[in-house]
């Protein structure tokens, strides 16, 4: 429709059943907010202004969106649906046509919102069949269809809570008669609450055109008051995320082991395992092995990579052909170039790794670049913080580190350099040289051990 577009976002719960200090909210689905998941649909339908209401924990709310652009509005008391519209009422045009969504709903999606804005009338809910709709409000029809009202279950008769079509919470009216119809609600009920979907049989003694959408989907209208309804909510999401993987033509060991938290990329070939979690942004091209229990956040991963079990992969890039883990971690700020292979309890963090190089156990690579075709053997660590500073080792093409060797930074060890095992090295070392740094061996005759008599 033309009509200017508003929304108003109901968001001051308390959550009590949820027994929580957080905001209600600010609980999470795939990493976000709820609150966030609803205003990025609501966002898709480009409304010309957002009402957000809040009440309790209001400050960390507006903390958390200030980069959004939301007029906020306050609830101090709790007195209802109705009562909550009534806060932001005040800065909402009578010319609009204003959408209003519960917070705690947050998989509506815009598509759904959109057909509830367009249906014309004067007042619109939207409605799903629910085979059990036990403590859900009934919608109340007339022989020809036509909506009279909505009841709450507390309300309702024994034959109205039969009725299996209920109330979603989200509504949609003009904007202009909505004061009137506000300033006829009343809290003589049994919430002691100004309910805002008395609004609708208002509407309807007027002879106002009230219609309901229905949608198919129970899942994206779901509210959240639990724990366990959250947790039920980020299962449903995440098969919803999974079943796009796999029609893309990812292939997932189990849909239903699998946590994306932000937004991915893949090419074709690509296998995961159980239980990885992907967070922020990944990009993955093609024939990429993922194993189970694995972290990946905001990385790059180029084509025919390997990533062993139990790896995190956390800002970071891989070129083709690496292989990782298992038990790696890289850190922020780490380049894999093709074909480097980062073994079990190895972690790398700022460091770029050449070609071919190979760092296959328990090493500690930070703040280095290091060429192509090193190795790195087994305890190798990069000192490279002194306590105030951080501080950079060179590593050039071509050399190889012997095992348990300490590199204390900053230093460079030239191109086709051999660092004997043991090594404790704080100078530069030239290009094909040996470098030996070790406390001499003695051997003491006639020693006698703390278990000697």
């Amino acid at each position: 429709m033309s009509q200017r577009l508003e929304v108003c976002v109901l968001a001051a719960g308390l959550g009590k059943r949820m027994k929580s200090g957080k905001p209600k909210p600010l609980h999470e689905i795939a990493g976000r907010p709820m609150l966030d998941h609803l205003l990025s649909s609501v966002a898709g339908l480009s409304p010309a202004r957002v009402h957000v209401v809040v009440g309790k924990g209001a400050d960390a709310v507006r903390a958390r969106f200030s980069d959004r652009d939301i007029e906020w509005a306050i609830q101090d008391e709790l007195k209802g649906t109705g009562h909550a519209v009534m806060q932001a009422l005040p800065g909402i045009d009578p010319g609009a046509r204003l959408l209003v969504l519960l917070g705690d709903a947050p998989l509506l999606s815009a598509a759904t919102m959109k057909r509830l804005i367009d249906e014309p009338c004067d007042v619109g809910v939207l409605t799903v069949d629910l085979d059990d709709p036990h403590n859900y409000g009934r919608i109340l029809r007339s022989d020809d269809g036509n909506v009279l009202g909505i009841v709450e279950e507390r309300d309702a008769s024994e034959d109205e809570k039969r009725i299996r079509e209920i109330n979603t919470g989200a509504m949609v009216m003009a904007a202009g008669l909505l004061a009137g119809w506000l300033g006829q609600l009343s809290d003589e009920n049994d919430q002691r609450e100004y309910l805002l979907t008395d609004i609708i049989a208002i509407a309807a003694n007027e002879g106002r055109k009230v219609h309901a959408v229905k949608t198919g989907d129970p899942v994206e209208v779901a509210g959240v008051n639990t724990f366990e309804q959250l947790a039920r909510l980020e299962r449903a999401y995440q098969q919803r995320q999974a079943g796009a993987l796999m029609a893309a033509g990812v292939h997932l060991a189990d849909p239903s082991r699998i946590d994306i938290r932000g937004t991915m990329e893949t090419g074709q070939d690509v296998s995961i395992d159980i239980n990885c979690i992907f967070e922020g942004h990944c990009a993955i091209g093609s024939n990429v092995s993922i194993g189970p229990n694995c972290v990946i956040r905001n990385a790059r991963i180029g084509d025919n990579c390997e990533i062993r079990a139990n790896s995190v992969i956390d800002e970071a890039v891989m070129d083709s052909d690496c292989i990782v883990g298992p038990f790696a971690r890289l850190r922020p700020g780490t380049r894999l170039e093709q074909e480097v292979a980062i073994g079990n309890f190895v972690e790398v963090k700022k460091a770029t790794i050449g070609k071919g190089t190979k760092a296959s156990h328990l090493s500690y690579l930070g703040d280095a670049n290091i060429g192509a075709e090193v190795n790195i053997g087994a305890g190798t660590i990069t000192c490279n913080y002194d306590g105030v500073d951080k501080h950079v080792t060179n590593i050039e093409d071509h050399v190889f580190v012997g095992s348990n060797t300490a590199l204390v930074a900053p230093v460079t060890i030239g191109e086709g350099s051999t660092i004997a095992a043991g090594s404790t090295i704080t100078r530069s070392v030239e290009a094909r040289r040996l470098a030996i740094a070790r406390g001499r061996q003695k051997s003491i005759a006639g020693w006698k051990g703390p278990r000697d008599s």
